[in-house]
């Protein structure tokens, strides 16, 4: 059983691009650890400083259409070369969340209802989540208080994450 925790970074912002996740001038970097530094330093969003927002963050809650734009995997790899394994948005774009899946992270569709009640959690003190794959559970917290969510994902999406990838998935069955 694999499970995914962490600290809790709030996107309040829909639509979300793969150029603001990883600016495309970075693009041209032979190592993935060369992206680090750059992840989401093009995103505007007002009270957000990737240069401090983004330490020891683990899951982001963000709004519908995250990873739209270019169809790259840069943007998944600039995300896990910062610890961020877990994206969690009431949609995203199509090509960015398999490529969460086959980099061995999870992309969770959440109803907008569910993600609302995750930034009221982590309004006022950060916030921390676990994700269960298997049993496909969220539990959120944030001081005292605690929320508990249910997600569904496809049983080949699940085997990728529990494998380590696409790469790894293809080792062990082909």
């Amino acid at each position: 059983m694999k499970t995914f925790k962490g600290n809790i970074l709030c996107l309040d912002r829909a639509d979300i691009n793969t150029d603001e996740i990883i600016p495309a001038r970075y693009l041209t970097e032979i190592e993935k650890s060369a992206m680090k530094p750059h992840l989401l330093e093009d995103l505007k969003l007002e009270g957000f400083n990737p240069a401090t927002d983004l330490e020891d963050v683990s899951v982001i809650v963000t709004r519908d259409n995250f990873g739209c734009g270019s169809s790259r995997e840069h943007a998944p790899w600039a995300l896990e070369e910062n610890g961020i394994n877990v994206v969690i948005a009431p949609s995203f774009a199509r090509i960015f969340r398999q490529n969460m899946f086959n980099c061995g992270m999870m992309a969770v569709e959440l109803p907008e209802s569910d993600i609302q009640a995750l930034f009221d959690l982590c309004r006022d003190t950060p916030g921390q989540l676990s994700v269960d794959v298997e049993a496909g559970v969220i539990t959120a917290s944030a001081g005292d208080n605690t929320l508990t969510l249910e997600f569904n994902v496809s049983e080949f999406d699940k085997t990728l994450v529990q494998t380590g990838g696409w790469v790894e998935y293809a080792d062990k069955n082909y």
